[in-house]
């Protein structure tokens, strides 16, 4: 577990994280730099897998119609954008332009409604 300072905010980020960038034992490469909030416990993962093994409960799905929350955490800048602004990102944080990892969009049917 990381805590992540955004200016005036802490996030911390659960599960089994290797780095301060939110990169975690089982998404590690340069590009896994985002955490995910999840809905079911309004708490940051790095991955679906963290949240299976730590949270206790199963994952929740945000609808299409909540894409306006904010619900991912760039782990290079520490910015927390709105599911909308990461789906229309083009795998870039739209704030830093750190690169995304494109692959996450296999596991998108896990966290949101697509």
């Amino acid at each position: 577990m990381y805590s992540l300072n955004n200016k005036s905010e802490k996030k911390i980020v659960r599960g089994k994280t290797v780095d301060a960038d939110t990169r975690c034992v089982h998404y590690h490469s340069p590009l896994d730099v985002i955490a995910i909030k999840f809905k079911c416990c309004n708490e940051y993962y790095p991955c679906y897998q963290c949240h299976e093994e730590e949270a206790g409960h199963p994952a929740e799905v945000w609808k299409k119609i909540e894409w306006d929350h904010k619900a991912i955490l760039c782990g290079a800048c520490k910015t927390e954008m709105t599911i909308r602004q990461y789906m229309d990102s083009g795998n870039q944080c739209p704030y830093c332009h750190v690169p995304f990892n494109p692959n996450c969009s296999r596991h998108y049917h896990l966290y949101f409604e697509v």
